[in-house]
């Protein structure tokens, strides 16, 4: 699997844990945003952006462009 399909399956996978966790137990602002030390959503919003970042520049190389 390319590097850019294992961050999209990664991405993805990310997206179904995030909306199962919102269905069950709901998210405010605060939980997302700022969420405190070891809440379930600590570091999701980073992590997935770096990883959106990552395929945005992939793509850009693919393409002989630049951001």
């Amino acid at each position: 699997m390319s590097e850019k399909a294992e961050k999209i399956k990664k991405m993805l996978e990310m997206q179904k844990k995030f909306i199962a966790y919102e269905q069950e137990n709901g998210v405010n602002f605060k939980d997302y945003f700022t969420p405190e030390a070891g809440h379930e959503l600590d570091g999701y919003r980073q992590t997935y952006m770096d990883k959106a970042m990552e395929l945005v520049d992939i793509a850009h190389a693919e393409k002989g462009s630049h951001r």
